[in-house]
């Protein structure tokens, strides 16, 4: 006779799957919802939005907008990329007839561009980094909105790399640029719509902001643990693993080395035809940093830096990603080099606009430890932290 399981062992484990599934509404699905639904009730609507604008079922926020009798989606806005999301990091993107480009010679909706616009949706997944520039294209769209006087409303996501990592440099003031429109570290650890609350009141914006939260969802989780699919939101993120290491990574683009653009690992790859990437692993492995290895390996990028030329390089596993601080693992990658090959790595103008501030360059030129320069901003993080605590929902 085969034992049967009790039924109370049977529910908790009902529990148990749904919550470790971590089904998650997002705020494209809810605006829906009655309560959301009427900020946008007989409304002309413009959309902010690209590929990742879709909910928890794939159906894109535009489609269900111009599908909808009760609303009338009037327009649409890109980001950097472009709406299909295919331009390159930088490209210029053009306008055309009730699609607007807010990558080109404008950053923000125009004043004609929201003649026909009662309220203004934001749409878009990012991963939670300053540096990635769908955050400027919302601070500034929500200037706009202010302008206007119409609501700006955000169908909020959740943050990739979970939303408790606060890391990195605060950016100076009087370093803003499109890459780093607030002042805030570069792992900020909040959604989108926290964020919008925080620089809507913190930088005195004071549009009519609104935002239409994530359910389901725990700061806890990386967007794996949850229902969601990941979608390129942009070309060189294709990975959710690309996400976890960009925060960091990205600062090379600051420097002679590529990146790994050009390459089917952008961001986890790095190097140049100059570099002794043997000895460099070696040193790095020897640090012992948490949750990552170094591992030797060549590649020709077939774009963006050293294009066609055979790099030496080095390629990042993250081993555990809750103990792997991009940021610090970074430094080492630029302070080992310095030490192991004296004059090779060269620093250009976007190291200081990535790392918004001067002193990480400086520090690392003076041969200051990575530990020393990541503590160098523990008090400008402290401050931020409680300006940031008054913002989170989740």
């Amino acid at each position: 006779m085969t034992p049967r399981i009790p039924a109370r062992l049977i529910f908790f484990g009902l529990i148990f799957a749904v919550c470790f599934n971590g089904t998650v509404r997002v705020g494209s699905e809810r605006l829906f919802e009655k309560k959301y639904f009427q900020w946008i009730k007989g409304k002309r609507v413009g959309l902010i939005t690209n590929p990742t604008g879709v909910d928890s079922r794939m159906q894109l926020t535009a489609d269900r907008l111009a599908a909808n009798p009760e609303t009338s989606l009037t327009a649409l806005f890109a980001p950097e990329h472009g709406l299909f999301g295919a331009a390159q990091a930088g490209d210029h993107v053009s306008s055309t007839r009730n699609i607007y480009s807010l990558y080109g010679e404008n950053r923000a909706p125009t004043p004609e561009m929201l003649a026909n616009v009662d309220v203004l949706i934001y749409d878009i997944q990012d991963v939670g980094v300053r540096f990635y520039t769908y955050l400027s294209t919302m601070f500034e769209s929500m200037k706009a909105a202010a302008g206007k006087g119409i609501p700006f409303v955000v169908l909020d996501r959740p943050n990739p790399i979970d939303a408790r990592q606060v890391q990195g440099a605060v950016l100076e003031a009087g370093r803003e640029s499109f890459v780093g429109i607030y002042r805030m570290p570069i792992r900020y650890g909040m959604t989108t719509g926290e964020l919008a609350q925080l620089m809507n009141s913190e930088a005195h914006v004071n549009c009519d902001l609104r935002v239409v939260p994530v359910k389901g969802w725990k700061r806890k989780h990386w967007l794996d643990k949850t229902n969601l699919q990941w979608i390129l939101p942009s070309p060189n993120m294709p990975t959710l693993l690309t996400a976890t290491i960009y925060p960091g990574s990205c600062l090379i683009e600051g420097t002679n080395l590529s990146e790994g653009r050009g390459t089917t690992r952008p961001f986890e790859l790095f190097g140049a035809p100059w570099l002794d990437s043997q000895r460099l692993v070696e040193a790095l492995n020897r640090i012992g940093l948490k949750g990552v290895y170094f591992r030797p390996q060549a590649f020709t990028p077939t774009f963006s830096k050293h294009k066609g030329e055979l790099c030496q390089g080095v390629q990042i596993h993250v081993l555990d990603r809750d103990d792997f601080n991009p940021i610090l693992a970074t430094l080492y990658v630029l302070h080992e080099i310095i030490k192991l090959q004296p004059g090779k790595l060269e620093f250009n103008n976007a190291f200081d606009r990535l790392s918004g501030t001067g002193r990480v360059r400086e520090a690392i030129l003076r041969g200051e430890s990575p530990a020393t320069i990541e503590k160098s901003w523990e008090a400008d993080l402290k401050v931020f932290g409680k300006t940031r605590k008054k913002y989170l929902l989740y």
